[in-house]
C-alpha cells in the first residue's frame, strides 16, 4: 500500500479526502480544463500563468495515480500525450462548474465593493 492511499484511511471527513485528491494550486484549473475534451502538455501549460514544468507534471501524475486523469501516450515522432478525464474523472463536472460559479460570483462581488469604495 502506497502512503498516498495509506494517507487516504486516516481522514475524518469526505471533504478532506475531495481535497487530497483535488487539492492544490493547479488541480482543478487542470481538471475544469480537461472538462473541454482532452489536451496536450503544452496546451494545458499555456492556460496557467506562472506553473513550472515541474509542478504540472507532478500535478498530472498525481491526477492519474488517483484514477482522475488518463494519459494517452501516441507512438509517433515526436511522441504525442494528451490528458484527459476518466469516465470517473468527469464526475467531477458539478463540484468544478459549482467552484466556477463561485468564483465568478465572488470576484463580481468584490469588483462591486471596489468601485463603491
Amino acid at each position: 500500500m502506497s502512503p498516498r492511499d495509506q494517507a487516504r484511511r486516516s481522514y475524518g471527513c469526505a471533504v478532506e479526502v475531495t481535497l487530497a485528491v483535488m487539492g492544490g494550486k493547479w488541480k482543478p484549473v487542470i481538471l475544469y480544463q480537461l472538462l473541454n475534451g482532452p489536451r496536450r502538455f503544452g496546451e494545458l501549460r499555456k492556460h496557467f500563468v506562472g506553473v513550472s514544468q515541474r509542478s504540472l507534471t507532478l500535478q498530472l501524475r498525481e491526477l492519474e495515480a488517483d484514477g482522475i486523469v488518463h494519459r494517452q501516450v501516441f507512438a509517433e515522432v515526436p511522441p504525442r500525450v494528451e490528458y484527459s478525464l476518466t469516465e470517473y474523472g468527469r464526475t467531477l463536472a458539478p463540484v468544478l462548474d459549482a467552484m466556477r460559479a463561485w468564483g465568478q460570483s465572488f470576484r463580481e462581488r468584490v469588483e462591486g465593493i471596489a468601485q463603491a469604495a
